[in-house]
């Protein structure tokens, strides 16, 4: 998140990460990201969704409709920004490469929409 200027962004929303059990969500009340071990195994993909869950909060705080069809259209827009962005600003190959195939895995699924 840092390489990609999106640490600000990230804390300004969420205020703690917890893991658990069960399966990863946005704790809106809480302003927290429930999750577990196996969503943060790949850190890339886990970076960008825990910055999907911040615009989702921020949504929440900002009084908008933060759940359903066209919101979670934003947030994965947002989470796919993210990954250009990192693509982009990393000189890691590694990360590279994987920005890359997770985009391509959201440009796939992005067709049932």
């Amino acid at each position: 998140m840092k390489t990609a200027d999106y640490y600000d962004f990230f804390r300004t929303y969420i205020k703690e990460i917890l893991e658990i059990d069960g399966v990863t969500q946005l704790r809106e009340t809480e302003i927290s990201i429930w999750t577990n071990q196996y969503a943060v195994e790949n850190p890339v993909d886990a970076a960008s969704l825990f910055v999907q869950k911040a615009y989702s909060a921020k949504e929440y705080l900002d009084g908008e409709l933060y759940y359903g069809g066209n919101a979670e259209k934003r947030s994965i827009a947002k989470r796919t920004e993210f990954l250009r962005v990192l693509k982009e600003k990393t000189a890691d190959p590694t990360v590279k490469q994987e920005c890359q195939r997770l985009l391509n895995l959201w440009s796939e699924s992005s067709l049932n929409f």
